[in-house]
């Protein structure tokens, strides 16, 4: 199982963009397998948007996976989007792994000036136009005309509740799905693996899980949602768990860059 990690910057309001920078250079360094980003606005808390921590991490770092987990594309105008994106990937030498989503988040469509009841309908609508974009079509006026090496655009892996209509449309249309350790217990995180993989589907992706190993800890039980509050010793047993259900990829939040403990984080599973 490989292990990603999504930087917590949020948490660390006094501290510059370097700070940020310096922190993916670090997670490149110790092992970790993918910087994943994630997309709020309007929470009262800063976050860099996803788009531009993509950017930021293509630049400073080598050969290490980018990714979403997930990126509200029902916020943002389809063609425009499908661009960034297109650039982005190009940048990186095709390090993209888009993953998308609706939002659940009312407020994030209210600060937007986008409408909350119709982001499943604007999700369906506008994957298939940017797949288009990037494959070279034009669509209406748009013609993105993408270079050879980006020609196709990233891989996309959809976000969503395991009890979601989305699982099937993930498994058969797209290249993975991405669920959330802080919202969903263990029993729902097995049940939408098992319907994910029932459907033909491939990656799966276990996202959202926090790390402090100051942590209470404890045994975990089915309606338990999993996270890594833990000793060092119950968290490497936590992230057994999730490879023993079969997920493919685990990705850990932390709040604490330094070389160190990041390197603690990424040496809790082989």
């Amino acid at each position: 199982m490989r292990i990603g990690v999504s930087l917590n910057i949020h948490r660390l309001e006094t501290a510059s963009g370097s700070l940020y920078t310096d922190a993916m250079r670090t997670a490149e360094k110790v092992g970790f397998d993918g910087i994943w980003f994630f997309d709020a606005l309007g929470r009262g808390t800063f976050r860099v948007d996803p788009i531009s921590g993509m950017a930021a991490a293509a630049a400073v770092t080598d050969t290490i996976e980018l990714g979403t987990c997930i990126l509200q594309v029902p916020l943002r105008g389809t063609v425009e989007l499908a661009h960034r994106i297109l650039g982005i990937h190009y940048l990186s030498g095709g390090r993209i792994r888009l993953g998308v989503g609706t939002g659940s988040t009312e407020g994030d469509f209210k600060a937007t000036g986008n409408d909350f009841s119709a982001r499943f309908r604007k999700l369906a609508e506008a994957l298939p136009v940017m797949q288009a974009l990037w494959r070279g079509e034009v669509v209406g006026d748009a013609n993105l005309t993408p270079p050879d090496f980006a020609a196709g655009g990233p891989p996309i892996l959809i976000g969503s509740w395991a009890g979601s209509r989305w699982i099937p449309i993930a498994a058969n249309d797209y290249d993975g799905w991405i669920s959330s350790c802080h919202f969903t217990n263990i029993a729902t995180l097995k049940e939408g693996y098992k319907r994910f993989k029932g459907e033909g589907g491939g990656r799966t992706v276990a996202s959202n899980i926090p790390v402090d190993f100051s942590g209470g800890g404890g045994t975990l039980l089915d309606d338990d949602n999993l996270d890594l509050r833990c000793s060092e010793e119950e968290a490497k047993e936590r992230l057994n768990l999730l490879a023993e259900i079969g997920f493919d990829d685990a990705i850990v939040t932390v709040n604490d860059f330094s070389e160190d403990y990041m390197m603690a984080v990424r040496a809790l599973h082989a």
